[in-house]
């Protein structure tokens, strides 16, 4: 029986799969499986994910209709035996030392639950750059700080079972932001995280379409908060700081809908947009920005689309 289950979910990701794969099958960690669940694909991703399964048997293939993130990594997690699950989104990619150093402090570390890593970014505005501090002086990620700080956990992470067995699998009505719903109520279940802050890892950011996917983001985290808001009804501090977080991303997600709506030339959407943001912040420039929503929508398109947008925390 493996010691690690690496968990892939994929969907239509042809262009990067293989790769990903073959940076999983380079760790100078050997004892795992690799779980890939192709997740309705139309594309070749299956193909080859196959093609490297006969050449490596650590390699298995789990095909089903399209369930989303969610819902291909849980039957990743039916599927594995291991003692410890090791997260790998199909287009980002490990160092070869990846597995072995989380693991490490596992060995060491028996009461920690949860190793969360570090990496740069492939692709994007932020290519090359780190994802979190090296070296990173924040404390170890509690339920306060993860609510607090959304980039708290990164996604390549590696995670004992017990969380699993103690918290259950990914919420599958989440449709984004599944990954931090996770960390947070794995933080409930008093599960231990340390951070690992030694960068091994490349998380890809693709830029299809960037206004898009912020705002779908956005409505993901607000999403986890309203879940969160009922079980921290008895933690005052954390409260707090949810509240404050509400209120932030409420901002962010009308400032992100304003940008997507003139994107596509709704107008009138974006002037709705830009007029609660107003309401809400105030200022000169968002003034002149709703009062050119009216009257000189397409000055204002031009002029956004000379700003590079904030990459959306997407709790990566």
């Amino acid at each position: 029986m493996p010691i690690v289950s690496i968990i892939m979910p994929a969907y239509n990701v042809e262009p990067y799969v293989g790769d990903s794969i073959r940076s999983a099958l380079a760790q100078t960690y050997g004892d795992f499986e690799l779980i890939v669940v192709d997740d309705g694909s139309k594309d070749g991703t299956a193909g080859i994910v196959k093609g490297l399964a006969q050449q490596d048997g650590r390699v298995h293939l789990v095909q089903q209709a399209n369930r989303g993130l969610a819902g291909a990594r849980n039957s990743a997690l039916r599927a594995s035996r291991g003692e410890f699950f090791a997260l790998l989104d199909s287009d980002d990619l490990w160092e070869p030392e990846f597995l072995a150093e989380q693991l490490a402090v596992m060995d060491t570390r028996p009461d920690v639950d949860i190793v969360t890593g570090n990496g740069w970014y492939l692709g994007g505005l932020r290519h090359g750059q780190l994802a979190r501090p090296y070296p990173d002086t924040r404390p170890d990620p509690v339920l306060a700080s993860i609510i607090g700080d959304e980039w708290s956990v990164f996604i390549m992470s590696v995670v004992r079972r017990r969380v699993y067995t103690t918290i259950g699998p990914f919420d599958e009505a989440m449709r984004s932001n599944e990954d931090y719903d996770f960390w947070l109520r794995a933080a409930l279940a008093d599960c231990h995280f340390v951070r690992n802050d030694r960068p091994l890892g490349h998380y890809r950011v693709r830029t299809d379409s960037l206004s898009a996917s912020n705002v779908r983001m956005l409505r993901g985290i607000l999403q986890v908060y309203a879940k969160l808001r009922p079980e921290i009804a008895q933690h005052p501090r954390e409260m707090v700081i949810l509240q404050q977080q509400i209120s932030r991303f409420e901002a962010e997600l009308l400032a992100a809908e304003a940008r997507l709506a003139l994107e596509i030339a709704d107008f009138e959407a974006a002037r709705d947009y830009l007029g609660a943001l107003h309401a809400r912040r105030g200022g000169a420039a968002l003034g002149l920005a709703h009062f050119l929503a009216r009257w000189a929508p397409n000055m204002l398109k031009r002029v956004v689309r000379l700003k590079k947008p904030r990459t959306t925390p997407a709790t990566p």
